[in-house]
This record gives C-alpha cells, sequence and structure tokens, in this order.
C-alpha cells in the first residue's frame, strides 16, 4: 500500500510498502576524530553504522534545500527548531522563497504539482504553506533515480487516507475515514489494461512459487542506485514474514505475464491498536514490480487489489511504511545503524575512513568486549512463552501504536522451534532472575544483502532490533533514569552477541525508548526516514522519536512500537 520499489540512502530506511529500502549512496553528518565535524558524502550504503564518509564534497541539493528552509523560517540562518511558530513562519515565506525551496526539493514539488495540477505558481506557494513544517522537513527524504509516484497525489487522492492539508490544529476524534459493508464489495478483481497479465493467488506453501517469489524480490524489489547491493529475502524469512498466524492465501497477490511473475503484494492480519482502540487489521507488505514494468501502472492496480480482498475478510484498516512521504504519515521515525565489523563494511565500500582519523581508530571505537555482563542471561525457550507474552504485551501497551499479540504469535515471531539451525533468523534472549521471573527479553532478526562488486564479500549479514521489553519500565511513573541504564546493559549485550554470530552491523529505528540507548551504544545516525501509514483510518499524530531537526528525542520518547519487516 505504497510506492513501487525504490534505493534510497540506507538499509531498511524507506522503500517499499512496510519493507526494507535498498543499499545506496548516503549522506550523513560525519563527526571526525577530533570532534570538528563535517558533512560529505558518503560512497555506498550507510548501513554501514558508522557516521563515516569521504573527504568534504559541495552540498547535496538536500542540504541547500534544509538550509533554505531553516534561514527562511527562523532567519538570520538559525535552525528552524528555534522557530516559537512555525506554522506562522511558514505562512510568511515569499513565493520566492517557497520556489527555491521547491526547485531544491523536486519530489516534494512533484507530488505538490501532481496534486494540483491546475495550480500556477503562486498558488502552488500557497499550497505548500499549508502544510506542516514536519511535513517539508520529512518531505527532504524523499530521492532515487527510480523514485515512483504513483500517479503521484492523484491516486492517494482516491483513497480513505489523511490528506496533506486536512490537518487540524487541535486533537480530533479518531476512527475509520470510510465506513464500508462487506456486501458492497466487488467480487471480482479489477480487469488488468493489457490483455498478457493476468492476476494470480500465489500458493507460498508450494516451495517452487515461494520461489518464484524470492527471485522477483531479489531481481527487482530494491538495490542501490548504483547497483552494488541487493536484499537477499531468503525463502525462511519470506515464510516467517508471509505465513504468520492467521494468514490468509487469497492475500498473497500476484500478476503474471505468460508464466512469469511480474508483480506482487502481500497482506498478514494483525490486531492493531492505535492509543486505546484495537483495529482488525492487515500490515501489507512486499509490493514489487518487474523494473521493465514500471511504467504500467501496475502499483495502483495491485493496492486496489489487496484492498478489495481484505475488504472482503471484513477487514477495513490496514498499517503500511514506506520512505516516501505520501499522504498522510501518522509518525516518521529515523533509522540508525552501529558497526559491529566494521573492516569489513569498509571494504564492502558501506563505510569510510572519516576526516582527520584513521582506520584502526574505527575498528578501536566499535570494539566489542566477548561476554555479555547481565546477571541471568539466556536464549528463550518454549517454556518462556506464557511469561515473554505477558512481558511484552504488558510493555507494548505504554505505546501509541502497537500490536497486540496472541501467545501463538508471540511464538512465531519469536521462537525457531518449526526451523532447521541453518534456517535461523531471529534471535531472542530472557532474563532470568533468581525466584526464576522474566524480568526482561530482547530480540533481533536476520536480512542478509548481497555484495554485488566486492572481490573479497559476497553479502553483507545485518541484524535489526525487534520487540524488546523490561519490567525497569513499567513502574508508576516510569524512572526513566533507571529505564535509560537497563536498556543500555540489555542493547550493549545484544550487539555482542550480534557480532558473535558473525553480523556486520545493527540497525535501529528511533521507535519505542531507543533513544535512551542509540548514541550511547555508538549507533549512527542515518539520511533516511520510515513514515509509518494508516489505510482508512485516521488518528493523530503519533511521536516518532526524533525532534524537528531529526534528531534523537530523549524528552519526547517515540509513541511508535511497531516493527515492520
Amino acid at each position: 500500500m505504497a510506492e513501487e520499489s525504490k534505493p534510497v540512502k540506507d538499509l531498511r530506511e524507506g522503500g517499499e510498502v512496510s519493507a526494507p529500502s535498498g543499499p545506496g549512496k548516503g549522506k550523513q553528518t560525519v563527526e571526525s576524530d577530533d570532534e570538528s565535524g563535517s558533512e560529505v558524502e558518503a560512497k555506498g550504503s550507510s548501513t554501514a553504522g558508522d557516521v563515516s564518509g569521504k573527504k568534504k564534497k559541495k552540498k547535496s541539493k538536500k542540504s541547500k534545500a534544509k538550509q533554505v528552509i531553516s534561514q527562511a523560517l527562523a532567519g538570520s540562518g538559525s535552525s528552524a527548531d528555534t522557530v516559537k511558530d512555525p506554522k506562522k513562519a511558514i505562512e510568511g515565506l515569499t513565493t520566492q522563497q517557497v520556489n527555491e525551496f521547491m526547485t531544491l526539493n523536486p519530489a516534494l514539488a512533484d507530488e505538490l504539482r501532481a496534486a494540483n495540477p491546475d495550480a500556477d505558481p503562486a498558488a502552488l506557494a500557497e499550497i505548500f504553506k499549508k502544510l506542516r513544517l514536519q511535513d517539508i522537513m520529512t518531505g527532504l527524504a524523499t530521492s532515487g533515480k527510480n523514485r515512483k509516484d504513483l500517479g503521484a497525489y492523484k491516486f492517494w487522492a482516491t483513497q480513505p487516507v489523511p490528506q496533506f492539508g486536512d490537518e487540524k490544529k487541535d486533537l480530533f476524534e479518531e476512527g475509520p475515514l470510510r465506513v464500508q459493508k462487506i456486501e458492497d464489495i466487488p467480487k471480482e478483481p479489477e480487469k488488468l489494461a493489457l490483455e498478457q497479465f493476468r492476476w494470480v493467488t500465489m500458493d507460498l506453501t508450494d516451495e517452487a512459487e515461494m520461489t518464484e517469489v524470492e527471485k522477483l524480490l531479489y531481481g527487482h524489489y530494491v538495490e542501490d542506485d548504483e547497483a552494488m547491493f541487493r536484499f537477499k529475502y531468503s525463502l525462511a524469512i519470506l515464510k516467517w514474514s508471509l505465513l504468520s498466524p492467521g494468514w490468509k492465501k487469497e492475500w498473497h497477490v500476484g500478476i503474471r505475464s505468460g508464466n512469469t511473475l511480474c508483480a506482487f503484494i502481500s497482506a498478514i492480519p494483525v490486531d492493531l491498536r492505535v492509543r486505546d482502540k484495537v483495529l482488525k487489521a492487515s500490515e501489507v507488505n512486499f509490493l514489487c514490480v518487474h523494473k521493465k514494468l514500471r511504467g504500467k501502472r501496475l502499483a495502483p492496480v495491485l493496492i486496489k487489489e489487496i484492498t478489495r480482498l481484505c475488504n472482503l475478510e471484513g477487514v477495513f484498516q490496514a498499517i503500511y511504511t514506506g520512505g516516501n512521504v505520501l499522504p498522510r504519515p501518522v509518525s516518521t521515525c529515523r533509522y540508525y545503524h552501529r558497526a559491529l565489523n566494521w573492516t569489513k563494511l569498509n571494504e564492502c565500500g558501506f563505510s569510510h575512513v572519516p576526516p582527520n582519523s584513521k582506520a584502526q581508530f574505527q575498528v578501536r571505537k566499535f570494539h566489542l568486549p566477548e561476554s555479555t555482563s547481565t546477571r541471568g542471561l539466556r536464549e528463550m525457550k518454549v517454556d518462556d512463552i506464557d511469561a515473554v507474552h505477558s512481558l511484552l504485551g504488558r510493555y507494548l501497551k505504554r505505546f501509541d501504536l502497537a500490536p497486540s499479540f496472541t501467545k501463538e504469535e508471540v511464538g512465531h515471531w519469536l521462537l525457531n522451534k518449526d526451523r532447521p539451525t541453518d534456517e535461523k533468523i531471529v534471535w531472542v534472549y530472557v532474563v532470568e532472575d533468581a525466584n526464576g521471573k522474566i524480568t526482561d527479553m530482547f530480540s533481533f532478526y536476520l536480512l542478509e544483502s548481497s555484495v554485488i562488486k566486492s572481490p573479497k564479500h559476497s553479502s553483507i549479514r545485518a541484524a535489526y532490533l525487534f520487540y524488546y521489553a523490561s519490567e525497569t519500565g513499567l513502574t508508576t511513573p516510569v524512572d526513566k533514569s533507571a529505564l535509560k541504564a537497563r536498556l543500555n546493559d540489555l542493547m550493549h549485550d545484544a550487539l555482542i552477541l550480534a557480532k558473535g554470530f558473525d553480523f556486520d552491523v545493527f540497525n535501529a529505528l528511533s521507535l519505542m525508548d531507543n533513544a535512551l540507548f542509540l548514541e550511547q551504544q555508538k549507533f549512527g545516525a542515518g539520511d533516511g526516514q520510515l513514515h509509518y501509514y494508516l489505510f482508512n483510518y485516521k488518528a493523530n499524530p503519533i511521536a516518532g522519536g526524533v525532534n524537528i531537526k531529526n534528531e534523537l528525542d530523549p524528552d519526547n520518547l517515540s509513541g511508535v512500537a511497531f516493527v515492520a519487516l
């Protein structure tokens, strides 16, 4: 329920619906060892987790656009977040300033023009001024040579999603945007425009058909601009992602041309809590169209079809994520990366030596001990499901946007009991106290990326922080200082364990309570974002863990606790 695949800056920074985006050329703020810092263009993927890059280069259009809007809003070159009334400041921009900003930010400009094709430059400037400051700044993340517009906003203007300009100053009542009845839903799919295309339902219990999906995603889902890196979704992770409890065969939708699978989209059922309401929803994922068919407008019809199929089951709401700014995010999080094997990442072209530094300094910076330090830490067992279900469920209730897991789902997402050892994709650890009580848990999963042009390495093993919970965060009121200390201890051990299992980088978003430990554990900020969207549901904005400058905000922790695969 988002765009066709596109390359972006970091692994998992944007891309398809609820999906990681491809590795690519990333731009980050680099701190040299003399702490002077410099902004550089880093070749390769910033997935490397360090905040390193090449020597200084000219600022990109994105940097210039940020400077333009910051200076225009704050005046005298100060930062945008110093503005006391950002909305009033935006309204005070001149048409020339707006046009300058949109020239430097063509992605956002194209989307505004597509949504308002009859607007002249002056009218377009007025429409721009109606956007919130956060919308304008997050629009800077939209880039990439393969960026697709889904008919720009023309398509999304027809869908039951919040639109830009619809926001209200005060909080509003949350709920569905469109009330529908199953009997009113079409029983047949929309006819495809070209005769050579036909709808198919993929049987993912059939190894051959699952392999077809794997090959389509491998070749056409995400890769970087220079075709150096490409996601490597294994059959194991696809089975884990797509055959979760309650999965429906009809929600694995493909389009064939002859016998060739050329497009795919999927959904899985999820009990999604938005503040105090639990929705019977779907998580839409893996929207992929063959590269040679990107101009055939297959993405919108795939979205319409998965919507129709969900509606026929009485499911009228959905959650999806993406790196592009669409109408309209309910929250936006930022990616952070922590190098585990800096030398390998450097050899693959992911990481580079920062100015005023040396390679050995980077190796030393990211060094980890060999042993964990948390007493009672051990791998989760089947017998722990009840305790983990209780602990995780209570912890997730602290957040505004979170799944509501059943015990069966906890067993599926957190255990590998039905998988061979060589197909392990998720690692889960618990802390058991002296009385046998489970007091903490954390997890991370594997998503590899193929290295296409490296003479030394064929793949990069990336660990992604999954769900975690701690009794320390369940006091009333929450002792943030104690929680920060506990999470730093747990995440330090998670890094040690991931390093021990030969992971090369550890990735995390700014969601949940992550702002309490990311910087302390030497995670580097990526330059991309992940936007969260709700389909057919209007919700007040939810904090994403970063402030208006896109920096971690420990004083305003994220309300998001939904980890999209």
